[in-house]
């Protein structure tokens, strides 16, 4: 590896389909960045957790090419192109609008009917089309980059994160567990729900590695805008607002980590063999779409979040 090559970290957020804009930004990274990037580390929460596991092994199986291809190819795979899965795609959709402006709608719990569960299995089969999970632990090598699945444990109250070969099928399930969507995904004797409830997405783990293997840089592909003009006073916009601050706090919160760690660099009070300072930046969609429409899987919404992915990353590039 040349001595000039910048060592990255990315993070990427959850927020369900919103999520294939991750997708755009991952290939535009990986078809454009030069030979002076290295990867060392992905992780990703919920539908954040879907990018970050593709990508990687993609990655280690094969190179940037092939893990662009197979983002794309997850993402088609997820998408309602079926009719009876655009249907319900589209009452889903229109149930989640529905209910976010107060109207008074009959409310159920994942456990009275198998539907939520069948949603679940198809994305198992589609995790497993894409990716051979009893190869993880071999291709969790030293110089593979450090993958990570953000969870939170129902049971012990508190988030908790699986890493490089412990990153399951099951694991992947539990940090997209949305528990009014899905039954919780049972592991280890414990429970687990969707990792937004914690770090969305985990930042600590990816700085917890080997000197040699630490990010220089750390990219945050955040989701949800960080900022809003103006109040929110209708349910809807309430409703919005207080669905995009429960996945950004929580990555305040980890940055927050990450600069004080740089404070104490800059100031001398950490060991330079073991700690040096990492650059934070954000790629972010910086467009706002109704909270509804996390769970909207029509082709051609995905495919403008692709594209938008796509738009943002070259930007980014293209500035620095």
């Amino acid at each position: 590896m040349p001595a000039d090559t910048t060592k990255i970290a990315i993070a990427c957020q959850g927020g369900g389909s919103h999520t294939a804009f991750t997708t755009g930004v991952l290939t535009q990274l990986f078809e454009t960045w030069e030979n002076d990037h290295e990867l060392v580390g992905i992780s990703g929460t919920s539908g954040g957790a879907f990018n970050a596991l593709v990508a990687w092994y993609g990655l280690v199986t094969g190179d940037e090419a092939k893990a662009a291809r197979l983002l794309d190819s997850l993402w088609d795979d997820l998408a309602a192109s079926a009719h009876t899965d655009r249907l319900l795609n589209d009452w889903l959709t229109t149930f989640n609008r529905l209910q976010s402006n107060g109207a008074p709608l009959p409310q159920f719990s994942p456990y009275q009917f198998p539907g939520p569960e069948l949603g679940k299995e198809r994305i198992r089969e589609v995790l497993e089309r894409h990716v051979d999970f009893e190869a993880i632990p071999e291709h969790c090598r030293y110089t593979a980059p450090e993958l990570v699945v953000g969870t939170v444990c129902v049971n012990a109250g508190v988030f908790e994160t699986f890493t490089n070969e412990e990153v399951t099928v099951d694991a992947v399930l539990a940090s997209a567990a949305v528990p009014s969507l899905f039954e919780a995904v049972k592991l280890n004797g414990r429970i687990y729900w969707d990792g937004l409830f914690s770090q969305n997405p985990p930042v600590k783990d990816l700085m917890h590695v080997p000197p040699e293997r630490k990010p220089d840089e750390l990219w945050i592909i955040q989701i949800n805008p960080q900022q809003i003009e103006g109040e929110p006073k209708t349910l809807d916009e309430i409703g919005d607002r207080r669905n995009e601050l429960s996945g950004n706090i929580s990555l305040n919160q980890e940055l927050r980590f990450v600069e004080q760690v740089n404070e104490w660099v800059d100031d001398g009070m950490l060991p330079a063999e073991n700690f040096s300072r990492i650059s934070t930046h954000r790629i972010e969609m910086d467009q706002r779409y109704h909270a509804s429409t996390k769970v909207d899987r029509r082709p051609e919404f995905i495919d403008e979040l692709k594209e938008l992915g796509r738009n943002r990353a070259r930007e980014f590039l293209d500035d620095r």
